[in-house]
């Protein structure tokens, strides 16, 4: 009896181990580019050990003063063969605000502890 309920227990630590492995999803790198009034397209570029659906870098957020959030770009799908990769969204930033924090997130940790503040290239 004490090795059935010892079997399950290994297994869901060399589970979790797995998933510690992965890390934090790391942003590399943000490009900014004016498309016309107050749309802006971000490029970001992300780094994370994808292992398929059960650990993936899943999305990354742009955040204006008290973290509200002024637009997103889901990740649908893991990148394991793709690394780093670079996903884009257009987004709309309120007049006057120079400038916004990125985030990123996975479907494991969560939000990554590291941010990126990037400035917004307002047509004069």
């Amino acid at each position: 009896m004490v090795r059935r309920w010892l079997a399950p227990v290994a297994g869901l630590g060399a589970l979790l181990v797995s998933a510690a492995e992965a890390g934090e999803v790391k942003i590399e790198k943000v490009e900014v580019t004016a498309r016309g009034g107050t749309s802006f397209r971000f490029a970001v570029t992300l780094r994370h050990d994808d292992e398929g659906w059960n650990h993936y870098a899943d999305l990354w957020q742009v955040l204006g003063p008290d973290d509200e959030v002024l637009g997103e770009r889901v990740l649908a799908h893991p990148h394991e063969n793709e690394q780093p990769f670079t996903r884009s969204a257009v987004i709309k930033i309120p007049e006057g605000l120079d400038e916004v924090t990125i985030r990123a997130r996975d479907n494991v940790h969560g939000w990554a502890e590291d941010t990126v503040t990037v400035d917004i290239p307002w047509k004069e």
